[in-house]
């Protein structure tokens, strides 16, 4: 295949993982192979490779017959999120702490410097996009095959479920952005400095931070999930 045809495979993954990402491909809606073909210069076969990728990767479901949609986010799957969140969360900050590498720890200080910008700037997208790519890094840091699918898996939810919590509408929101991206700086030091116990609660305290505000979006009545549960206290 040519470059130019890899580069216009590439460009349609890269916007279909934002627009979905960014809920502008909203959960459960088709996928209009037509008009994509049509707007990055394609014919089926490649496209279709994009959409299959996708689909392995969590952000799309492939149906026989009948296309691929954004996966949709139900009440029993936002219910194993916030089961698995804490668990997955916390090993795989354990693990960045005791296998990161000095140019992993770079990016992730060049990532964090432009969260800081994004929150001060109001772009909410890029404030989502942003906090995404950080936590895909700590990911990568761990270097565990069995762990970062599922990882990478909790991260296409929990960027959709959060796209409100980046759009603060009152001064307590605003005030948690700001102790998350002061808990971004503590987990880049805990990291950088290998210590797995600090990296641990820090990763506990993250999630608590953003828990109830999230929660609160995907469903105001709450989920009936005890917070910490099944984290790293247990």
């Amino acid at each position: 295949m040519s470059e130019a045809a890899n580069k216009k495979k590439d460009d349609l993954y890269q916007a279909l993982k934002e627009a979905i990402l960014t809920l502008d491909l909203r959960p459960g809606e088709d996928i209009d192979e037509a008009r994509l073909s049509k707007e990055f210069g394609m014919s089926r076969t490649p496209l279709r490779e994009v959409l299959r990728q996708l689909g392995s990767e969590g952000y799309l479901t492939l149906r026989r017959n009948r296309g691929a949609r954004v996966s949709e986010m139900t009440h029993t799957g936002m219910r194993a999120f916030f089961l698995a969140a804490p668990m997955i969360y916390g090993m795989i900050m354990k693990l960045a702490a005791q296998n990161a590498r000095p140019e992993q720890i770079a990016e992730l200080k060049d990532v964090q410097c432009h969260f800081r910008k994004a929150l001060k700037s109001g772009d909410v997208k890029e404030r989502s996009q942003l906090n995404t790519r950080f936590h895909e890094i700590t990911g990568q840091m761990a270097h565990n095959a069995y762990l970062l699918p599922s990882f990478r898996r909790l991260l296409i939810d929990h960027a959709r479920i959060s796209m409100t919590f980046y759009r603060p509408n009152d001064h307590t929101m605003a005030a948690h952005l700001t102790a998350a991206a002061d808990q971004h700086d503590a987990i880049i030091d805990s990291i950088a400095a290998g210590d797995e116990a600090v990296a641990l609660q820090l990763a506990s305290d993250h999630w608590e931070l953003s828990r109830g505000q999230i929660e609160q979006f995907v469903m105001p009545a709450g989920l009936d999930i005890p917070p910490g549960s099944f984290g790293h206290s247990q």
